[in-house]
């Protein structure tokens, strides 16, 4: 059978930008120290009380609409997210309820930044397995709730009071991590190719809890009780990023997935029309493409815009192809993606 394509999209960022010199209220930085290292210009951060099923709801209706069917059309749910409301349930539940599709099957899955290429390898599972029809893959990300500052009305600029010291040394500690993140949503409708040649050629994916330590939140059920006043206070809720080692393997295991995943679907990198990252970093993703000699033109990139959104980085990047015409039928899409984890992989599909 044909492998699954790419029915409908949608995507969100929630309020106004955040720009860089916004950041700079808070912390010390700038919007030339963040750009050079990051590509970054602005972000979207959601506002507090409101979740990641929230969020990508949004993005699930503009992604179900765009594909011209109903909620109720939807037979499987892939969540997919690192900042969930709760530590359980997971979001995709709560998604499914906000649909008005309570009884639809929900499956969370954590791999992070690299959530779109183990979702389709999942997906593509489910629609062959006929275990479901059309499975909706949504990605959201919450970011706000472990960013380092507390003056968040001076950041939006509904205040200009002075910001606490203390806050803003402990923010200026943290502003390596984060100003790379930012608040999204974005969702994918899949089912069965119709056409022979079309969908999911393959998937490669990869992980290795060796490298847990180059980014993750160094607190969780091995203490008792899970979240203390110590851990708190020395900054655990707050994530670690080994950002040297994470660079140096991004660059080396995305090259090496995609060469390997063509290789064995029999593609060759000048066959494919786009190369559709992680919107992880600027830098990281320029490494990739001149590592693997890709013309500029064929790696797209809106991070300038949205920052890094985590699970949701390829779908609004996608979304954003498919309205402005630049995704066309026939075209053969490689989606890539690395995350912690570590999570890596790549997925190839002809539109």
């Amino acid at each position: 059978m044909a492998g699954i394509t790419i029915l409908g999209t949608g995507s969100y960022a929630p309020g106004e930008p955040i720009t860089n010199d916004d950041l700079s209220r808070v912390m010390s930085t700038s919007d030339e120290w963040i750009r050079k290292r990051t590509g970054i210009a602005q972000r979207h951060f959601t506002s507090e009380g409101v979740g990641v099923s929230d969020l990508g709801k949004i993005a699930a209706e503009r992604a179900i609409e765009s594909a011209g069917l109903a909620p109720s059309d939807i037979d499987y749910i892939i969540f997919c997210t690192m900042t969930p409301e709760y530590f359980f349930p997971g979001s995709g539940g709560l998604l499914g309820a906000k649909l008005g599709i309570p009884r639809v099957p929900a499956l969370d899955i954590r791999q992070q930044c690299a959530a779109v290429p183990f979702a389709f390898q999942v997906a593509n599972g489910l629609v062959a397995s006929k275990a479901a029809k059309r499975v909706l893959i949504c990605g959201a990300e919450a970011h706000a709730a472990f960013m380092p500052w507390k003056d968040w009305d001076v950041l939006r600029g509904e205040a200009d009071h002075p910001v606490d010291e203390e806050a803003y040394a402990r923010a200026t500690r943290h502003r390596g991590m984060a100003v790379l993140f930012g608040d999204g949503a974005s969702a994918f409708v899949v089912g069965e190719a119709a056409k022979e040649g079309q969908g999911l050629l393959g998937t490669e994916c990869h992980t290795d809890g060796r490298m847990y330590d180059h980014i993750y939140i160094p607190m969780g059920f091995t203490s008792f009780p899970y979240i203390t006043e110590e851990q708190l206070h020395d900054e655990k809720h707050i994530p670690r990023m080994a950002g040297p080692e994470l660079f140096k393997t991004a660059v080396t295991e995305l090259a090496a997935v995609v060469e390997s995943l063509c290789a064995r679907n029999g593609v060759t990198l000048d066959q494919i029309d786009w190369f559709v990252a992680h919107q992880a970093n600027d830098r990281i993703n320029g490494a990739v493409r001149d590592k693997l000699k890709l013309p500029p033109e064929k790696v797209p990139s809106n991070i300038a815009r949205y920052g890094n959104t985590s699970a949701a980085t390829i779908g609004i990047l996608t979304d954003e192809m498919r309205r402005d015409g630049r995704l066309k039928e026939g075209q053969l899409v490689c989606f890539l993606a690395l995350g912690a984890g570590l999570n890596w992989g790549a997925a190839l599909l002809r539109l």
